[in-house]
């Protein structure tokens, strides 16, 4: 378990995880506050469940219910750096979820809502979890001041 605890927390990146982990950590959580609480202009749960259902996504309101639970915990995990990998892997899920289902056969790009930011935010989500969340991050303190107790000695 101790083995399992730091490959998904011990990270050696620095800044370049940060800078990469807060602006997308940003924008998920808006995006997921959209979904979940109608914020920034959102449609919330019950207007996000009926277009998900619209398109095949059912049950509809259990499905916004994840991808908004996906992007915005996901995201401020990110942007804590807590969790990263994880954070990040069920975040890259929705991403696939989105840019498949939703987004695909609409072209490329983003003014026919195409693929072009899912598939921005899936490389960026991906990249996440394959670099962990760095020196600079929560994950980072937990090891190191041996808060889950799985420190090697």
């Amino acid at each position: 378990m101790k083995n399992l605890i730091n490959k998904i927390l011990v990270s050696n990146a620095g800044w370049e995880a940060v800078t990469l982990r807060v602006p997308i950590g940003i924008i998920l959580a808006a995006h997921g506050s959209q979904k979940l609480f109608g914020w920034f202009g959102g449609y919330g749960l019950e207007g996000m469940g009926q277009f998900m259902a619209s398109i095949g996504l059912n049950p509809g309101f259990l499905m916004a219910l994840l991808a908004g639970s996906a992007e915005f915990f996901g995201g401020l995990g990110l942007i804590l750096g807590l969790m990263t990998r994880l954070a990040a892997a069920v975040s890259a899920i929705t991403m696939l979820v989105a840019l498949f289902w939703v987004h695909w056969g609409k072209g490329f790009f983003l003014d026919s809502h195409g693929i072009e930011y899912a598939l921005a935010l899936l490389s960026a989500t991906v990249t996440l979890m394959l670099m962990g969340g760095g020196r600079y991050s929560l994950d980072n303190y937990l090891i190191k001041k041996n808060v889950l107790g799985v420190k090697d000695e």
